[in-house]
């Protein structure tokens, strides 16, 4: 396989996981799927990150999803690690 299409793929899964982690938040559901109303949502939580409340947002944003991520018996804690099943494979 060519080096570009490896590196795709990695993108697409990457990409793919992001999405998921939008549906795992429920902000499918919430939002009727209105995907203007999400890109609103992630750009304000960008505006965050850029102010003076940044620290502050991302130390309770980092809480809530450790939270959620040990609450989920079947979520894999941080999703850029490898998956120790693929290498068995």
């Amino acid at each position: 396989m060519r080096t570009w299409q490896v590196e795709r793929r990695k993108r697409t899964r990457h990409l793919i996981e992001l999405g998921g982690l939008v549906v795992k938040a429920g902000l499918v559901n919430l939002t009727g799927d209105d995907r203007v109303l999400i890109y609103g949502a992630l750009l304000w939580m960008a505006d965050k990150l850029q102010s003076d409340q940044s620290e502050q947002a991302r130390a309770r944003w980092l809480a809530k999803g450790k939270q959620a991520f040990e609450a989920d018996p079947t979520a894999r804690k941080g999703t850029d690690r490898p998956d120790p099943a693929a290498a068995r494979r």
